[in-house]
């Protein structure tokens, strides 16, 4: 089975300077899930459709605080996965290529000590089943040298969408996008709880 294949970059989001890509992935961003930006990188027909992609609402945001109490002025950082596209390209009977961007959204809280500050995620490939079939872990930096809310856009390139043979659609497979959360992190976002710092809330 073919493992999957990722390599992060990161940018400003403020900036959104994600479409200098080499040459060599032009041929990857011929289909997409979720925005009709992937039409610049490739207009050939794709042999067939691209995999879902998107951030699991239970783990799409994260709120980390000092201490025990989860009260606003304990709020130390928050992240938010605020979009997920997909682009990818069909070869003959090679398994699919693809390229992932995600946007983040932070915020630096009452209790943060620094304006720097790392956000730990997860980008797995699984069957449409729910199966996972890989899972690898990346970091996003934050920096909020500029204001306590910014945002950031990662690349994640050459993710491998395994299929035995050419009568696979890569329909049936899924791309899932999450940050890496703690038992109390997770329990906090199944409750509903939230804290988006610049939103008043």
């Amino acid at each position: 089975m073919d493992s999957l294949e990722l390599e992060a970059k990161s940018d400003k989001a403020s900036h959104m300077r994600i479409f200098a890509l080499s040459a060599a992935l032009l041929g990857l961003a011929a289909c997409q899930s979720g925005s009709g930006i992937g039409d610049a990188f490739d207009t050939r027909q794709n042999a067939g459709t691209c995999p879902p992609a998107g951030a699991m609402y239970q783990t799409a945001r994260v709120v980390e605080f000092e201490g025990d109490e989860q009260l606003f002025p304990n709020v130390r950082y928050t992240g938010e996965i605020v979009d997920v596209r997909l682009y990818c390209r069909y070869a003959g009977a090679n398994p699919v290529r693809a390229e992932v961007e995600i946007d983040f959204a932070f915020g630096k809280g009452p209790a943060a000590t620094s304006n720097r500050h790392d956000y730990n995620y997860w980008v797995a490939v699984t069957r449409r089943s729910g199966k996972v079939l890989n899972k690898e872990y990346f970091t996003v930096q934050a920096d909020f040298s500029d204001g306590p809310v910014t945002g950031e856009t990662e690349v994640l390139q050459r993710i491998v969408i395994p299929r035995n043979d050419e009568s696979v659609s890569a329909a049936n497979f899924e791309v899932l996008i999450g940050f890496d959360l703690t038992e109390e992190q997770l329990t906090y976002n199944q409750e509903g709880r939230r804290f988006r710092l610049g939103a008043g809330q």
